[in-house]
């Protein structure tokens, strides 16, 4: 790394921390790209050579929060944690985060439904759920666990795009229910199908 580019770096995750902190202490809404320019001591027009719109700062702390999952997982998995329980875990910890940083994920997972294609885009690429889902699939797929007519990846991202709407539809909608319990039913109904099946003779269909 030249010097230069540390120097971008470090100014870099100066306005990050201090946009951080405001969004913290005032609320993301009532934060604006002023007052975050003027908290990390640069002017608005660096603050955008930086970051292109005030939701971006989010999709950096997105995309932390994804990376430390990912290593949570992989550690799991190392130590021989069962990947059908790690999804259920990985799951759970999706949903301890969204219920601690509720105020913030509203603005971070509209940006995935945003109109402007190139915002979804980077939302998308910032925020890849679906490829560390489809991570902890692939051993289940070649054990024959999951389905082998469809690809990881897309079960990967069908299975994040499920966290994501009902991550967004909680918070903004039901907050007062438990979302890890949410998601586990949700999750639980996505591994199993919504197809009735036919009970065993002599038993009924709980």
């Amino acid at each position: 790394m030249t010097v230069r580019e540390y120097q971008k770096k470090r100014r870099r995750d100066r306005i990050f921390q201090a946009a951080m902190a405001l969004f913290r202490e005032r609320g993301f809404q009532e934060t604006t790209a002023s007052d975050i320019a003027r908290a990390a001591h640069i002017s608005r027009g660096t603050f955008f050579n930086y970051f292109p719109y005030k939701e971006a700062v989010l999709l950096d702390y997105g995309s932390l929060l994804l990376s430390r999952l990912r290593e949570e997982v992989r550690r799991r998995l190392a130590q021989g944690v069962d990947p059908l329980e790690a999804l259920r875990l990985l799951f759970r910890e999706l949903a301890q985060f969204t219920k601690a940083e509720k105020d913030l994920l509203l603005p971070l997972l509209y940006e995935l439904l945003n109109p402007d294609p190139l915002r979804a885009k980077a939302a998308f690429q910032a925020l890849p759920l679906g490829d560390l889902i489809a991570e902890v699939l692939r051993p289940l797929q070649e054990k024959g666990v999951v389905r082998c007519d469809l690809s990881s990846e897309r079960m990967g991202r069908t299975l994040a795009d499920l966290y994501f709407l009902a991550a967004l539809r909680w918070a903004a909608y039901t907050p007062h229910r438990d979302l890890e319990e949410e998601l586990d039913k949700f999750l639980s109904l996505a591994l199993e199908g919504i197809l009735a099946r036919e009970a065993e003779p002599g038993k009924a269909q709980a």
